[in-house]
């Protein structure tokens, strides 16, 4: 199939009552451990790069990646560019083929986080690609941005009513006590916020930091509106712990391939549980 933008995927969840995995990946690889769960379960996938990972690799290494992946899948996918701050990323990304693009003006004060976002609204949408966008700041620690416990605050529900109607993101992600990377205690998450927000303004919700929660706090998420999870932390755990556990294992081998699968089939593991977890399996 042909590469899609969250908009429907999105829309189905949230009627549905499911939440689409949004899985960070990061080389080949995991890209296709995402891809043939995906289609193993019937399921729509959200493939993500971030800014860190696209400059790494070039923007069109991994669209040729996953466009030639998804070419193959019957299950949809989507490509999303996450957490990227720099405009002209996300232009170079929009025009090399990506479907979706996230832009995460958060750190910045209210008013000029509405005009960056509505300004990639603007940029995205006549291309077809659909804008996710932030309000409040996540503590933790996404590829190398870092956003301390102090400095993190949630989402005001008035204000993400007012940047929903003047932006019109897709989704939106709105901070409600989740963390990125390892969670060092349990989360306190604002389940008021969140279905006060998805009430209010009926866009679907994304929910970031998603490794490490618990299966309860994934559902009661995923029932007040979040239709997108995003998994990051746990496919770079999968990514090092599958190479690290094959070389214990058989410390007197030096088969590359044997490795690569070891971490293909540790990354894919999880991808399917959380797939299952969410709700998205059957749904393609």
């Amino acid at each position: 199939m042909a590469l899609e933008n969250m908009k429907a995927m999105l829309a189905h969840a949230a009627a549905g009552g499911y939440a689409v995995g949004a899985f960070n990946i990061l080389d080949y690889s995991s890209t296709k451990a995402v891809v043939q769960a995906a289609e193993e379960l019937a399921a729509p996938v959200i493939i993500q790069t971030s800014a860190k990972t696209v400059t790494f690799w070039g923007c069109r290494t991994l669209v040729g990646w996953v466009a030639e992946l998804a070419g193959r899948a019957k299950a949809p996918v989507a490509l999303h560019l996450d957490h990227c701050k720099d405009l002209n990323l996300i232009r170079d990304c929009i025009e090399a083929g990506w479907t979706s693009v996230m832009i995460d003006a958060s750190a910045k004060p209210f008013e000029e986080n509405l005009a960056l976002s509505r300004q990639v609204v603007e940029m995205a949408r006549p291309r077809n690609v659909t804008v996710e966008a932030e309000l409040g700041a996540i503590v933790g620690v996404e590829d190398d941005l870092h956003v301390k416990e102090q400095d993190a605050h949630l989402a005001d529900p008035d204000q993400a009513l007012e940047f929903c109607t003047k932006v019109q993101p897709d989704c939106f992600a709105p901070a409600v006590g989740t963390a990125h990377g390892i969670y060092k205690g349990e989360p306190k998450i604002a389940y008021h916020i969140l279905e006060t927000v998805a009430m209010s303004t009926r866009v679907p919700l994304a929910l970031h930091g998603g490794t490490g929660l618990s299966d309860e706090v994934f559902r009661r998420c995923i029932a007040l509106g979040c239709a997108k999870v995003n998994i990051s932390t746990q496919i770079k755990y999968a990514f090092i712990n599958g190479f690290v556990g094959y070389h214990n294992a058989h410390h007197t081998q030096y088969d590359p391939l044997k490795v690569i699968k070891a971490q293909f089939d540790e990354m894919k593991k999880g991808i399917v549980e959380n797939i299952k977890l969410f709700g998205g399996a059957g749904k393609a």
